[in-house]
């Protein structure tokens, strides 16, 4: 799980497929985080990203990093502790102005059940399972 969590730190922005409905939602995503072994993701909740996680936990993502592109699929669930968001916005401290650990509206969720394919044009696919 850590080369999944350096590849997306390096890629810096990934991409969040959910489901609304039957209509796929992707949006971009910066946050990525790892706390007590989990590979997590924030954002508000608030958004309507976080009402179709709610509705469909499952999700995959996508990210480039040079000639290298990784998909992460896996369920969503959602970590209530204000251990896990003050641990996310201490990692991303820009967003501390935009949110707190105990403001109500701050989400961190980790992935469940997880499949992460590294692939390229030039090298055959890893699976990494976490």
């Amino acid at each position: 799980m850590e080369k999944v969590y350096q590849f997306l730190k390096d890629a810096q922005t990934y991409y969040l497929a959910t489901m609304e409905g039957d209509q796929p939602r992707v949006r971009p995503f910066g946050t990525i985080h790892m706390f007590e072994g989990k590979l997590y993701i924030q954002t508000g909740k608030s958004k309507e990203v976080s009402k179709q996680i709610a509705a469909n936990g499952k999700v995959e993502i996508c990210a480039m990093r040079g000639e290298d592109w990784i998909r992460v699929a896996g369920t969503l669930v959602e970590d209530d502790r204000v251990e896990a968001r003050q641990s996310m916005l201490d990692a991303y401290p820009s967003l501390q102005n935009m949110y707190a650990a105990d403001d109500g509206n701050t989400q961190v969720l980790y992935f469940k059940d997880a499949v992460a394919t590294i692939s390229s044009f030039i090298k055959e696919a890893e699976v990494i399972k976490f």
